[in-house]
């Protein structure tokens, strides 16, 4: 069953890039913008963790943390890290659990041919832990922006 506005964010405890740990119940009492995106340093990724990383200042203002969620892993997640200089954390799920939690784990298709893969989806959970604004299909230029906006707007 999809998620919607309203409903309790699925919690999880992930590894994320720089050695740690990532998971939404360590961040209750903040507003939490969730990314899911496909895959580390392809040209769409790319641009959206720039656009990100380019607000963060922005989103910590709004006391809002930004987390992106790919099925990479780890190792990928920091050299990722590295190469762009990302300062916020990027989380493995590997297994996929949280991608399906999510509702983000999709069959695709590319030139006909069809497979499984990351649906780019934002969620904006509020500090209590509930979705505020769910983000589908995310098409990457100004998306960042309108997340801020969202973010300043809850309490």
């Amino acid at each position: 069953m999809p998620l919607s506005e309203g409903d309790l964010a699925p919690d999880f405890d992930l590894p994320a890039s720089g050695g740690g740990r990532v998971g939404l119940s360590a961040l209750k009492g903040h507003k939490v913008v969730l990314y899911f995106y496909p895959k580390d340093d392809t040209s769409g990724c790319t641009l959206e963790a720039q656009d990100f990383n380019g607000l963060l200042p922005a989103f910590a203002e709004a006391d809002a943390k930004v987390v992106g969620l790919s099925p990479d892993p780890v190792k990928s997640h920091d050299k990722f890290c590295g190469k762009y200089g990302l300062a916020f954390p990027l989380a493995a799920d590997e297994d996929k659990a949280v991608l399906e939690a999510y509702g983000v784990w999709v069959e695709k298709s590319m030139y006909g041919r069809k497979y499984m893969g990351v649906e780019r989806t934002t969620v904006l959970v509020d500090r209590e832990g509930r979705i505020a604004k769910i983000w589908p299909k995310v098409k990457v230029p100004g998306h960042a922006e309108a997340v801020l906006t969202a973010a300043r707007a809850l309490p």
